[in-house]
């Protein structure tokens, strides 16, 4: 088969993000070409997004991300030669790049502190909720064993919070996170609540948001008591300046101690400059920004949330929101609740009411499946589908979405909704409006409200100012009205390349794939680390970094195998090939194995998609209805 010219296509796209002169650097992973802009605006999107061979665009974290599909290899090798440019760096000496990053670059710092304990942060809230909710019906006493376990498992995450983000943070800026982990464990220790104990040596800024008591001292110098229980500025900052300290003892200090002698000097110097300086000072800024927070809110708390509520599907889609996840918790600290977040939460809602307009009024086959699906995984918060598979793509339904999201952050507002914990999404966020030990009151009822309203006031605009219905396209309209006939004997199957357990492919955090725009397919969390063909065919594709693998199958089925999420950023660390590019294979031969554990401890989800890539030239692609799934099992069942 001749390879495929994509040099129009490139040139198309070179022009359409503003040329050559526009582009700081170009790299790509298994199905995106990743763009780092020096001016995003000068990017024509939907005209980018309307071209033959592109199947979307997303900005995010400072990149602009041009989804080709598993051939993007080679769309990308054109895009060089096209472009005239030698590697992905060509023109990365630009300064104007390192002052159009500085806000990506912060919204990447938070967001790579606080994904990893993202998860656990709402689940451990969702149980905290589950207290107090159960508390509040009056199903429980305060003091019955039932409820103070419950609340203690909520509760520990948030309690202890900087020993998680002393990990995630020394991460990120690239020290050793068990130095992080050391330096926060100090900052909670168990002693310091008796250290604090009796009457103070004296007390700085009595009366005052600064307030604070000099009890210790430590070499004869005055340490400023703090709790640092729940709290998130401390250690972040502390957890920066001992990376630095970490790589200047690492330059000086002989390889034969280095291992120990190192972390000892870190935490020696880093343990006292935090409780001394750091900890304070950040204590007080987070005071600050609660204190600010709070009075910029109140200056009329109903306009921040129709702004916040309106707005907040906008922030998601640019990653901005992730501005205001540290600013909430931070809340959480220093104000016991926030009322920031809690004006967002049910724009989820306003968003599947868009949706139920749609699936009701779609004479499209396709997109009235996928509204489905997307309406579903809404209702628990999972928005993506939702919106990067059907209202953003039809314009009118997002907008409409984006006012019934205003509508419903007002009405939180306008009821004074406040967030006493760090919960759940969707349905599972109410419990987290209830104040721990307090009765329902109307922060609760006006998060009822809310998502009545938001979702109605969407589901009404939508269905009554409509969108271009893709079955009306004047293609469809053409056509003679037959229907497709699905040939059930013309059957192929494709087994599982992995063991684990199955996962809807609407549930995948990435758009790309929950969306169905890469195809239809199915997930896997899988509980061993080996990937074996799932067909006989030919390994069309083999990404470098080897988390990705491209397999056509003897009877033209495209397969797209994604081992993992965001774990290009690995650069095949911790994933071992047994193949090659253009090798032939027979189904159940290895093709890769990869390392479960350590990819998680490297801050990544070994979530993987297994896409058929070339969907449209079949009728019915339907997964296995097992939950779980051993290798070489049907996985599935391609008509057509």
């Amino acid at each position: 088969m001749a390879k495929k010219d994509y040099t129009g296509l490139t040139k198309n796209i070179l022009e359409l993000v503003g040329g050559k002169e526009n582009i700081n650097s170009v790299f790509h992973c298994v199905t995106r070409l990743r763009f780092k802009l020096k001016d995003e605006k000068m990017a024509k999107t939907e005209e980018i997004k309307n071209l033959e061979g592109v199947v979307t665009v997303m900005q995010s974290g400072g990149q602009y991300q041009v989804v080709i599909g598993n051939h993007v290899p080679d769309v990308y090798a054109t895009f060089l030669q096209v472009a005239n440019m030698s590697g992905a760096a060509d023109n990365n000496d630009s300064g104007e790049e390192n002052k159009a990053g500085l806000l990506a670059r912060f919204i990447d710092m938070i967001s790579g502190v606080f994904t990893p304990i993202l998860g656990v942060l709402a689940a451990t809230g969702m149980i905290k909720g589950l207290a107090a909710l159960i508390l509040a019906l009056g199903w429980v006493s305060a003091t019955s064993g039932t409820y103070n376990l419950l609340n203690i498992a909520g509760d520990g995450l948030f309690n202890f919070l900087p020993i998680f983000l002393g990990y995630t943070a020394m991460k990120k800026f690239g020290g050793t996170p068990f130095i992080g982990m050391a330096i926060a464990a100090a900052l909670v220790h168990p002693t310091l609540t008796t250290l604090t104990a009796g009457d103070p040596l004296y007390t700085l800024f009595k009366g005052s948001l600064f307030q604070s008591d000099i009890r210790i001292t430590f070499l004869g110098i005055p340490v400023i008591m703090m709790s640092y229980a729940s709290s998130v500025i401390p250690i972040l900052l502390s957890a920066f300046f001992a990376v630095k300290v970490e790589k200047g003892f690492k330059k000086i200090i002989p390889d034969v101690v280095k291992t120990f002698v190192v972390p000892f000097l870190t935490i020696m110097v880093m343990v006292p400059l935090t409780f001394l300086v750091i900890g304070p000072v950040a204590t007080w800024a987070g005071s600050l920004l609660g204190a600010g927070t709070l009075w910029v809110y109140k200056l009329s708390p109903v306009i921040a949330g129709l702004i916040i509520g309106g707005f907040w599907q906008i922030f998601v889609i640019f990653g901005l929101h992730w501005g205001l996840v540290p600013i909430a918790i931070n809340n959480l600290t220093t104000l016991h609740y926030d009322p920031v977040l809690a004006t967002t939460v049910m724009v989820c809602f306003a968003q599947i009411g868009a949706v139920l307009a749609v699936m009701l009024k779609t004479k499209n086959k396709g997109l009235k499946s996928l509204s489905v699906s997307a309406f579903i995984s809404g209702i628990f918060g999972v928005t993506e589908p939702a919106i990067y598979g059907i209202t953003l793509p039809l314009k009118k339904p997002f907008i409409m979405s984006c006012i019934g999201g205003a509508v419903g952050g007002g009405i939180i507002a306008a009821t004074a909704g406040k967030l006493w914990m760090f919960g759940g999404m969707g349905i599972f966020v109410f419990p987290a409006f209830i104040k721990p030990g307090s009765s329902l009151d109307m922060s609760f009822y006006g998060a009822v409200i809310a998502l009545v309203a938001g979702f109605i006031v969407a589901f009404v605009l939508t269905y009554l100012f409509g969108f271009k219905d893709p079955a009306n396209k004047e293609k469809a309209a053409n056509e003679p009205k037959t229907e497709k006939v699905i040939d059930k004997t013309r059957t192929q199957e494709v087994a599982s390349p992995l063991k684990g357990k199955i996962i809807p492919l609407n549930q995948v955090e990435d758009a790309a794939f929950s969306s169905e725009v890469m195809g239809k397919g199915v997930a896997i969390e899988p509980t061993e680390g080996k990937v074996v063909s799932p067909v006989n065919g030919v390994v069309t594709t083999l990404f470098r970094t080897k988390h990705a693998v491209g397999i056509t199958s003897d009877n033209g089925v495209e397969i797209l195998i994604h081992v993992g999420m965001d774990t290009v950023k690995l650069e095949g660390e911790h994933f071992t090939a047994h193949i090659n590019q253009g090798d032939t294979v027979k189904a159940g031969d290895l093709l890769v194995e990869f390392d479960i554990a350590k990819i998680k401890a490297a801050g990544c989800e070994v979530t993987t998609p297994i896409i058929i890539t070339n969907s449209g030239d079949y009728a019915e692609i339907n997964p296995t209805a097992k939950e779980a799934i051993e290798q070489k099992e049907t996985l599935l069942t391609i008509c057509g």
